[in-house]
């Protein structure tokens, strides 16, 4: 493990300046922190769970940004976050436990959606949704997509986001703005018991998480008060060159340039 000097310091907030600012206007962020723990000497297990401490700093104090904002529906919060933890739970003692080299390719697969994602946007389907009613069924499937989201959110965490923003506009139709509120609480008690059981397992350095933290925070301040014109654009096609920068590491297709 890579002692933290001043240089592995830097790269660890640079990097999470970074991922806060992307996850602020676009998503995806963490596959950035994930590669520079990685490159500051953490073994990619542990920079799994130490990823989480940003990622939780971060979503608590969305979930207070919105309250202060006067957006605020705990209860119905609670309830969606219920088989999406369950889901987390499963999914963070698989994370533990698994090869770190089945975690790469299982990371790049979790890549290659994303840029997937980021080159078709399907977030505009998501637009003008109408609000409708959650019979039985939808609820079921609400229930299954959320525990699946989870799953995934417990072992890899990155781009969790769209998945549960897409999730949640297409099984309830609630607009963009509630289905934030309700992303940003769901992620963070995910992350929580996520987090509690990577550090049970040893894999949380929290040195360099606090440090993750202030980048991450310092990013999602700058996104938030950004009024750039086209800058959400922007970070999703710097997003997507570096997704190809990491799939191409990770992959191994330059010996020099491997993980």
């Amino acid at each position: 493990m890579g002692e933290l000097n001043v240089l592995t310091a830097a790269i660890i907030i640079v990097a999470g300046t970074l991922a806060g600012f992307i996850n602020t206007l676009a998503g995806g962020g963490s596959f950035l922190t994930l590669a520079a723990l990685e490159l500051a000497g953490l073994p990619i297990s542990m920079a799994n769970g130490t990823n989480r401490v940003a990622v939780l700093v971060q979503n608590v104090s969305a979930v207070a940004g919105f309250r202060k904002g006067g957006m605020s529906d705990v209860k119905m919060s609670l309830m969606l976050s219920v088989p999406a933890v369950i889901g987390s739970v499963a999914g963070a003692l698989a994370g533990v436990q698994l090869d770190p080299s089945f975690f790469n390719k299982l990371l790049v697969f979790a890549m290659v959606a994303m840029l997937v994602v980021l080159v078709v946007n399907p977030q505009r389907w998501l637009k003008n949704k109408r609000e409708i009613e959650m019979t039985p069924t939808r609820i079921a499937i609400a229930v299954v997509a959320l525990l699946a989201i989870g799953f995934y959110s417990g072992i890899v965490q990155a781009g969790v986001g769209f998945y549960i923003i897409a999730a949640l506009v297409l099984t309830t139709g609630l607009d963009l703005v509630k289905t934030n509120m309700h992303k940003v609480f769901i992620i963070g008690a995910t992350t929580a018991v996520a987090l509690l059981i990577f550090a049970l397992g040893g894999q949380v350095n929290w040195l360099y998480g606090l440090f993750l933290a202030i980048g991450n925070g310092s990013g999602a301040w700058i996104g938030s008060h950004a009024a750039v014109k086209g800058g959400e654009k922007l970070v999703k096609v710097v997003l997507g060159v570096m997704l190809v920068v990491l799939i191409v590491r990770y992959l191994g297709i330059i010996p020099w340039f491997s993980a």
